[in-house]
């Protein structure tokens, strides 16, 4: 009995590590300068872990990391925000190794800001 005790725990742990891993962790983008990016979404997704917009600016077009669905619907950002077509300002950090990614501290669509983290 001890021993099925201790192998449930085991694979437990296992299992509760492998799911930590595989969701990325915030140091990879770099929090030491703060972007402001303001342009057109082009593309949204509103699923876990967390949210999406690829937003065009003038100069490029950024992958930008959200919230998960549920923060951002608690915060008053439904799906039907991010909308295509929409213009949006969102705040944050830039990806160390993908130049191109963004994950938002904040966002602001038709004058209401959200906070995001």
């Amino acid at each position: 009995m001890q021993k099925r005790v201790a192998l449930t725990i085991g694979l437990a742990v296992v299992l509760a590590a492998g799911g930590a891993g595989a969701h990325h962790g915030w140091s990879g983008y770099d929090a030491s300068q703060v972007l402001t990016l303001t342009g057109q979404i082009r593309e949204s997704g509103y699923e876990h872990p967390h949210g999406y917009i690829v937003l065009a600016t003038k100069d490029k077009t950024w992958t930008v990391v959200l919230a998960p669905p549920s923060r951002m619907e608690n915060r008053g950002l439904p799906r039907t925000a991010l909308a295509v077509g929409t213009t949006a300002t969102v705040v944050g950090y830039q990806n160390r190794s993908d130049a191109k990614e963004l994950r938002a501290e904040r966002i602001t669509i038709a004058d209401k800001t959200t906070e995001l983290r």
